[in-house]
């Protein structure tokens, strides 16, 4: 009977803070659509930045009536998303403390924390680098008709280049996880510092796979997030190396 009751306590327990994440992400999306004039134009500096000094005069286009709606829309999402997740860390952390011992709560924490800088720097190479890099490799394509019938010119979509913008700053944000994914692995005993090393080659091949995957296929974005990848990697087992000494120094004092 106190079995089903304890039960019951935690799943009350976890669908109140899921709610409460829930409603704090409903209302930065609220939040967010109000400003989401100002986010599209964040979001859309690379793409200005990268055409100032063109000669021809740029523009983002809609072509349907409501695609403006419904771009603000997706950014207004995208903002709650990616400001709401934190919160939702912290309500998921608050939940397993109280089951965790005192070392446990100790090693979960820098987890905690790393998770969202990972991600935001993660969306910071996407913003400040690869986007800019791969807007004018797309431009390089075009022409002006000196050598075909007629001029080639990009006229981009403003939900194309959004969805392109916030798609990727989703897909390097999760990829940067790796480190802590095959850190909390070491500590459950799945992997080791050793294992890491002797898979690396094949681990190589899966991360350029998920890079061609998650991007565009073109090579400057699907680079942009292998070698940021393949370097977290080579951290996570220089990580997972101090862990795993770490681990054996407190085993010999408790022994």
């Amino acid at each position: 009977m106190s079995d089903n009751n304890s039960f019951t306590s935690h799943f009350i327990e976890l669908r109140s803070r899921l709610i409460k994440s829930l409603i704090f992400i409903f209302l930065i999306f609220v939040l967010s659509y109000t400003f989401a004039e100002y986010i599209y134009s964040f979001l859309v500096k690379p793409y200005a930045e990268a055409v100032k000094d063109d000669p021809i005069s740029r523009r983002l286009i809609f072509t349907a009536l409501h695609e403006t709606f419904i771009t603000y829309l997706k950014v207004a999402f995208f903002a709650a998303i990616f400001f709401g997740s934190p919160f939702l860390l912290i309500q998921i952390y608050k939940f397993i403390a109280p089951g965790l011992y005192k070392n446990e709560k100790k090693a979960l924490l820098p987890y905690l924390i790393s998770t969202p800088i990972l991600f935001l720097l993660g969306g910071m190479l996407v913003y400040y680098l690869v986007m800019p890099l791969a807007i004018k490799f797309f431009l390089s394509f075009e022409s002006m008709g000196s050598n075909t019938n007629l001029p080639i010119q990009l006229e981009a979509k403003v939900n194309e280049y959004l969805s392109l913008i916030m798609r990727l700053i989703f897909a390097f944000g999760i990829s940067f996880q790796l480190p802590i994914l095959l850190n909390l692995l070491a500590r459950i005993g799945v992997v080791n510092s050793e294992y890491l090393k002797k898979t690396r080659r094949y681990i190589i091949v899966i991360i350029f796979t998920i890079a061609a995957i998650l991007t565009p296929p073109d090579p400057i974005t699907q680079v942009g997030l292998a070698i940021p990848l393949l370097l977290l990697y080579e951290l996570s087992i220089i990580t997972v190396r101090f862990t795993e000494k770490k681990s054996k120094k407190e085993n010999l004092e408790d022994a």
